[in-house]
């Protein structure tokens, strides 16, 4: 009998970094793939992305719908609820052997909350991470203690998930899946890529992608007033944007990125979703990716390319020496612009290596999920870490 692997999505970014697993799964003769799609893929406001899915000929098991009318924090915990109690009636219906959840996100909380309650055993993806300035910080650990099987995507956070009491065997460090996309995906020319964009390259080139900062408290506005004046003042520069996604403050930032591209259509395009194709190509003409998106300190770095990295959104992860840290203010930003465009930042670039893996991290995942015994997974014990084997707190 074919092994059910259920795989949650419940945005778009998170789409695309599940797809090359999805495939694998996909293609294997011993697993059944099962799709539960919910969230932002839903949602008209943010592209109806699940159409995105059907393109890419993946059967949707089920959808579920989630409440995304509000973000402020009663409209997020009202779609936490509705995601619990609609994903747990999807699981009863698809019956799935084991379902697979990447990362942090309140929609994931709902999946993994779901499973658990339904006795179902979880692989998490992305685990053992850190970002300070988020709720995603809780959400990722507390989605780890529902987990049986851990797939990391560094040494480092491979320790955390071990601090957090996870056994060793059920611990694997696979790399980021980000990278695999790099490696697999035929990238679009650049010719090709303006066409596509309706977007015409300048002399230097930027990739802005900003999201709120979830444990601080009506920052986003004040925060990206100060990210679109130091990006007025560039020269011979040419901007493009994506949305944020659907966290708290996230439509404050949306309507500010509308406004300043209504009035600078020559230099500046928005995209509610560009897809990894397009998106990965964009990363590799463009000079930088500013914000503080994951995708600044785990992906750009493979394209040898700078990141501008404002505020903590992204405090606590791992970077490469590509990463141009500021403070969410014009004066902190403008100097890492210099920097970022000097001589000496520009020859470094060229020695940048990604600390987060190889770009084969599917099919890793891929194998454990097919081998994997899942007989009495889901009663856990607590893995102690001896103290003198402790040589630092992670």
């Amino acid at each position: 009998m074919k092994r059910k692997i259920c795989i949650f999505t419940g945005t778009r970014a998170e789409y695309g970094l599940l797809r090359p697993l999805m495939q694998l799964i996909k293609k294997d003769k011993g697993l059944k793939l099962q799709l539960l799609v919910s969230g932002m893929h839903l949602s008209r406001e943010f592209g109806l992305t699940y159409k995105d899915i059907k393109k890419d000929s993946f059967c949707i098991s089920k959808k579920v719908g989630i409440s995304l009318k509000s973000d402020t924090s009663i409209g997020i915990s009202k779609s936490i609820s509705l995601g619990i109690a609609g994903i747990s009636k999807a699981y009863m219906q698809l019956k799935p052997d084991i379902v697979v959840i990447l990362g942090d996100r309140f929609e994931a909380f709902s999946a993994a909350a779901a499973a658990m309650i339904s006795r179902i055993p979880i692989a998490h993806l992305n685990g053992g991470e850190a970002t300070f300035g988020l709720i995603d910080e809780a959400i990722r650990h507390s989605i780890t203690k529902m987990s049986h099987l851990h797939f990391t995507s560094a040494k480092e956070y491979k320790k955390r998930v071990m601090q957090l009491g996870e056994y060793p065997d059920r611990v694997f460090n696979v790399g980021a899946i980000g990278l695999d996309n790099i490696r697999n995906l035929k990238l679009l020319s650049k010719e090709a890529l303006e066409k596509k964009l309706g977007f015409c390259f300048n002399r230097y080139n930027l990739l802005v992608t900003f999201h709120p900062t979830t444990l601080e408290k009506n920052t986003s506005k004040k925060q990206f007033s100060e990210l679109l004046k130091a990006l007025d003042e560039l020269k011979e520069t040419n901007l493009i944007f994506t949305k944020a996604n659907a966290d708290t403050d996230g439509r404050v930032i949306n309507r500010m990125i509308d406004e300043y591209v209504s009035r600078h259509r020559q230099k500046s395009v928005v995209f509610t979703s560009m897809g990894q194709l397009r998106y990965l190509s964009a990363m590799k003409y463009v000079d930088a990716v500013v914000g503080n998106s994951s995708s600044g300190i785990i992906e750009a770095p493979s394209f040898r390319i700078g990141t501008i990295n404002i505020g903590d959104r992204q405090k606590g992860r791992i970077q490469a020496k590509s990463i141009i840290g500021c403070r969410p203010d014009t004066k902190s930003i403008r100097a890492a612009v210099r920097k970022l465009y000097s001589k000496k930042f520009q020859q470094s670039l060229k020695q940048v290596a990604s600390p987060y893996g190889d770009g084969r991290t599917a099919r890793r995942i891929k194998d454990v999920l097919k081998n994997y015994r899942l007989d009495n997974i889901l009663k856990k014990s607590f893995y102690n870490i001896d103290p003198k084997q402790r040589k630092s707190r992670f």
